[in-house]
């Protein structure tokens, strides 16, 4: 009987220890605003982690867009108090810009 006790507890300890190791708890990621206003993007610089959520926010009279050929992401227009996201999936430093107005630029860096 005692070698039965010894195994249930070696099995429930192996199962516990199964259990901890893939809990199914997933990274957290986190949101960034960017806000668009007096003709720029705030902050111009900005550093992300992998699945976490950009929100571009145009507070700004007229459009603009955040677009980056590198990263592969295009809001379109934004119309003024509208919002666009983006998640970051691809690491690395990607330069963006807003097509309607090209001196609004700025950099993401996903790591």
């Amino acid at each position: 009987m005692r070698s039965a006790t010894l195994a249930a507890a070696l099995g429930l300890v192996l199962w516990t220890g199964a259990v901890a190791a893939d809990d199914g708890v997933q990274p957290k990621t986190r949101t960034h605003k960017v806000t668009m206003e007096s003709m720029r993007f705030h902050p111009d610089d900005l550093t992300v982690a992998p699945g976490d959520t950009v929100v571009w926010v145009n507070e700004d009279l007229v459009p603009h867009t955040a677009t980056s050929q590198a990263a592969g992401f295009d809001s379109k227009e934004i119309e003024a108090g509208k919002s666009w996201s983006y998640i970051a999936t691809k690491k690395g430093d990607f330069p963006y810009i807003c097509t309607l107005h090209r001196k609004m630029t700025a950099q993401l860096h996903v790591q």
